[in-house]
């Protein structure tokens, strides 16, 4: 048990893995990733209660020994909610100041006492973002000269007031975040409006260009996924690999990344073949679709984040609901990360599973969430968007015989996992 105090002689008891964890990315003006918030939800609690109880929000990520801060948000910032409780309360010890952003909720009553906490704490190198605003009330403009970051939430938010507050804000010199940002007009819209940061799931939604084609790096990863899929033999793959220098290049390089594993150096594509296993081959070419991009200098590091975090935790689902099953984790992998194709090669995902072949169950999860498999990308799908996750979330956590220790263990190992795969890619 751990215990969080919520203000003079009160403590609050908690136990530090029951509730389900999110990290919702939050990108810059170019795309890139900068900062997650980090969002939890008491188990089997339902969605309404998200923030219910920020004391013990606060108490898990202080017990950093317990739930490995670093492991959630990598190098990046994380965004934490505080209320009137949490500020009044001693965990500020705990927390590393260089690496959060507090968010004070909308609903907190700024009293003296609150904002003489918060001119202490942002004198102890604290940052503050003011979640939420909607209007420019007193409480608003009392904490102003203390948070760097607004935060307007669209779906509360018309546009006509969005035009109105931003430049009141803008001429504060007052960084601005845009959250549930659902779709590229908003984004656009939003950018147009000078704002800083960009919360939502909207770069993971993927816009159909008709007529759109692969690019010749894609085009071979994807034949040689299919060559692998059925089953061509090894002198024939190493031929297609050496065909592509740049292909065969950056293999290398990915295959000797820490998140590989390999004791030793690979310095061959024979070697990478014979160490990987088939199997291990095809991860890595369906992570060098998402990492591509990354190196022609367009932002797509969230989205190769998001599908390297899902697959690697539908694999160690699998693997704890079906631990003798090896080939199941591997499949459960490739929908993880096949799942955001359709966003990352902007079509339809039934032209993409015609141009690489896949088995019966990958195509039902993928297009149709049915099956084991989609069972499995379901719950990771809503497990990111705890906020708006109902029922469903617990129904499957129930399906898979999993506690929400049981997850919170296998996220932060995928989370760990995905940053060290972005970090190198």
């Amino acid at each position: 048990m751990a215990e969080s105090t919520s203000g003079p002689g009160s403590t609050i008891p908690l136990r530090v893995r029951e509730f389900f964890l999110a990290r919702q990315p939050i990108l810059d003006r170019n795309q890139a990733l900068v900062a997650y918030e980090l969002l939890f939800r008491n188990a089997e609690a339902g969605p309404a209660r998200i923030t219910s109880d920020l004391s013990a929000t606060a108490s898990v990520i202080a017990h950093a020994s317990q739930l490995g801060m670093e492991k959630v948000i990598g190098d990046s910032v994380g965004y934490v909610n505080v209320d009137a409780a949490v500020l009044m309360s001693d965990i500020f010890k705990f927390l590393p100041r260089e690496k959060v952003v507090l968010e004070i909720v909308e609903t907190m009553k700024v009293t003296p006492q609150i904002l003489a906490r918060v001119e202490q704490l942002v004198a102890d190198g604290f940052r503050f973002a003011l979640d939420d605003v909607i209007t420019d009330t007193e409480d608003v403009q009392k904490l102003l000269p203390l948070v760097e970051v607004i935060k307007f939430d669209l779906r509360d938010m018309p546009l006509s007031a969005l035009l109105k507050l931003t430049p009141r804000f803008k001429s504060a010199n007052k960084k601005l975040l845009a959250e549930k940002v659902e779709n590229r007009e908003q984004f656009q819209t939003c950018l147009d409006l000078g704002f800083d940061y960009f919360q939502g799931y909207y770069f993971a939604k993927p816009v159909i260009l008709s007529g759109k084609k692969l690019s010749p790096s894609q085009l071979s990863i994807m034949q040689l996924m299919s060559q692998i899929n059925s089953d061509a033999d090894n002198a024939a793959i190493e031929r297609s690999i050496k065909k592509d220098v740049s292909l065969c290049f950056n293999l290398l390089r990915l295959v000797n990344t820490p998140a590989v594993g390999s004791p030793r150096r690979i310095d061959s594509v024979t070697q990478a073949l014979m160490i990987l296993g088939r199997n291990q081959l095809r991860r890595w070419l369906q992570i060098m679709l998402y990492a591509e991009p990354c190196k022609k200098g367009h932002a797509m590091t969230p989205l190769l984040t998001l599908a390297t975090t899902r697959g690697k935790l539908l694999e160690l689902i699998a693997q704890q609901v079906e631990p003798r099953n090896r080939g199941m984790a591997d499949t459960a992998f490739t929908v993880g990360i096949m799942s955001l194709m359709d966003t990352l090669f902007s079509m339809p995902m039934e032209e993409i599973l015609q141009q690489v072949a896949v088995v019966d169950a990958v195509g039902d999860a993928l297009l149709h969430r049915k099956g084991v498999y989609g069972e499995l990308l379901s719950l990771v799908e809503q497990m990111e968007r705890i906020e708006e996750a109902g029922t469903m979330l617990d129904d499957l956590v129930a399906r898979f015989r999993l506690s929400s220790e049981d997850l919170c263990n296998l996220q932060l190992s995928a989370f760990e996992w995905s940053d060290s795969v972005a970090r190198y890619a």
